[in-house]
């Protein structure tokens, strides 16, 4: 599948960001440009959607360099410089140009294009949001946040005689030897509590900044402030919180259950924190692949399974060398699909071992990619952002589509068995985690004076709520204590995380109907990842063929069809 690349009409095709001088001219003229009628409009728009795709991807480029290689000053330097001194300078000339746009006689006529209301309404949020004293707290934030990643990188342990990334160290945790999951869970969280007070001083200190820029656009709390920043127009607080319910009643319930199975199965009398990801159908722990040229050959092969135009992506960004999979000491945690909006071809960077849990990621992030090439001639570069209950719905439905298909990874039926199991009792897990880290925010900004004592007392309390009752903690109380602080989203992009849960049952919901029919319900996901963000949210479910709902109803229906698949994948 070939991605539409944006031609340059506005900018100098070989124009490149290198200083505010150099970019402030191209601002002034669209800020000072006549438009009198339709035509000029829709013209100025086209030009200051070139001037932002031009601006995302080169932001998007510095973000990935640094995140490859944190070691590398240079390219931290040149992140920093595009955020502290750019960025900064970029923001009020952006707030002119939505008052531009929203002062504009011919703002109703633009409304009745479905795809323009919806940016004219999220541009008048920003407007309702921006505050000039918030433009150099938000640059620093920004370069701030990114300290959770340097200071994650620089974290290993030594198994075995070999130095190891946590990611890497974590693949012991699936080991079949007792002896040695305990071993390496102690050497892992050990390393992590070493740099306990440094992540805990850089999470006060963001989250005193962000209650400053709430109070600063005259919000009680960073919470509300974020619901309208990021444009959550079709759910409110009061619905966050009745799915928090929702995943206690009907979720926590069958996680419960699975500890108990899992006690049973391994013939345990307590349940540890390092028994939890071990596959107990198997003697020898799940292995889909050697390395990441065969990650990637396979994945390619699942994906053209299901459509020649997925693969095609993947095999696309290989020959653009936009992909980076396999962990390394240096490089940043975790896994994304970065979008690069004037080349339409994304990058994914992760960390991959050779575990499931790395299979997985890849094609969640693949199926961000389809996203990606799929809006990448949209006209507008608004409409190549959707939203996160959007943009999670692509790739999580990825990850169940292709599970139809990991026979490609596993030849033996009852490795094929142990996979697909592993990955439903991940989706059962992962609903609760989802609700933890979002209350756990709630909380934290509501109570943003807070502290580090009654930060641990919360945590224990809200994750309590949600987590198994069959693993035991005794003696690991510090641990546990801490387990937040492993999740990025709360240092890079806070309150981004609550999507995961909506996402989650729209794909199981989109599995549900691909289990059914793989043809139509592919083409009703293409469909609907191609409107992009020219739709509400509810409008591109239902282009998908589902419902956007996480009602406590919706949320049992979906978690019994996972429960009796989770049975039929169970090996004999």
């Amino acid at each position: 599948m070939k991605a539409i690349k944006l031609q340059r009409h506005y900018l100098p095709k070989d124009w490149k960001v290198s200083t505010w001088e150099n970019l402030k001219p191209y601002f002034e003229a669209l800020l000072s440009r006549h438009l009198n009628g339709m035509a000029d409009l829709q013209q100025w728009l086209k030009d200051r959607s070139e001037l932002e795709s031009v601006l995302e991807e080169e932001m998007g480029w510095r973000y990935v360099r640094m995140t490859c290689d944190t070691q590398n000053k240079e390219l931290s330097d040149q992140f920093n410089y595009f955020v502290a001194e750019i960025q900064p300078q970029i923001a009020p000339y952006s707030n002119d140009l939505n008052l531009k746009l929203v002062q504009h006689p011919l703002k109703e006529e633009l409304k009745k294009d479905p795809g323009l209301a919806n940016i004219i309404r999220s541009i008048e949020t920003d407007i309702a949001l921006f505050r000039e004293k918030n433009i150099q707290l938000m640059s620093e934030l920004e370069q701030e946040a990114h300290e959770f990643g340097t200071i994650n990188a620089a974290m290993t342990v030594e198994v075995d005689g070999k130095e190891l990334t946590l990611q890497q160290a974590s693949d012991f945790l699936q080991s079949t030897d007792r002896a040695k999951r305990e071993e390496v869970y102690l050497k892992i969280a050990n390393r992590r509590i070493k740099d306990k007070p440094a992540l805990n001083e850089l999470y006060s200190k963001l989250v005193v900044k962000r209650d400053e820029v709430a109070k600063n656009a005259d919000f009680s709390n960073y919470r509300d402030y974020m619901f309208k920043a990021m444009g959550r127009f079709d759910y409110s607080v009061k619905d966050v919180f009745n799915f928090h319910d929702a995943i206690k009643k009907h979720v926590v319930p069958l996680l419960n259950k699975l500890g108990q199975e899992r006690k049973a199965a391994l013939k345990l009398e307590s349940l540890r924190p390092w028994d939890g990801a071990v596959n107990y159908f198997g003697t020898t722990p799940l292995k889909p692949f050697s390395d990441g040229d065969e990650l990637l050959a396979k994945t390619v092969t699942c994906f053209n399974r299901i459509n020649p135009q997925l693969g095609g992506c993947l095999e696309t960004m290989k020959t653009m060398k936009h992909l980076d999979l396999i962990s390394r000491i240096g490089k940043a945690p975790g896994g994304y699909n970065y979008p690069l909006d004037e080349t339409g071809v994304p990058f994914i960077f992760m960390n991959a071992s050779s575990s499931l849990r790395d299979l997985v990621t890849l094609v969640h992030e693949g199926g961000h990619a389809y996203h990606s090439f799929l809006v990448s001639g949209q006209p507008l570069q608004f409409y190549k952002h959707p939203s996160s209950e959007v943009a999670e719905l692509a790739s999580m439905s990825m990850e169940l589509f292709t599970m139809e298909h990991w026979d490609i990874f596993f030849a033996d039926e009852r490795d094929l068995k142990r996979a697909k199991r592993e990955h439903l009792e991940g989706i059962l897990a992962t609903l609760p985690w989802v609700a933890i880290i979002d209350k756990f925010q709630h909380w934290i900004y509501e109570n943003p004076t807070h502290t580090v004592e009654q930060r641990e007392q919360a945590w224990l309390d809200i994750s309590g709520e949600f987590s198994s009752n069959q693993t035991d903690w005794t003696g690991l109380e510090e641990f546990k204590k801490y387990t937040w602080q492993k999740q990025l989203h709360l240092y890079e992009v806070p309150f981004y995380y609550i999507e995961y849960g909506m996402a989650q049952l729209g794909a199981v919901a989109l599995w549900k109907n691909f289990k059914g029919d793989a043809s139509k319900t592919f083409q009703h996901y293409t469909d609907a990842l191609s409107l992009g963000y020219s739709r509400t949210i509810p409008e591109i479910y239902s282009t998908a063929g589902i419902s956007f709902d996480f009602s406590e109803a919706y949320v049992k229906g979906l978690m019994e069809f996972v429960w009796k698949e989770l049975e039929l994948a169970t090996p004999e």
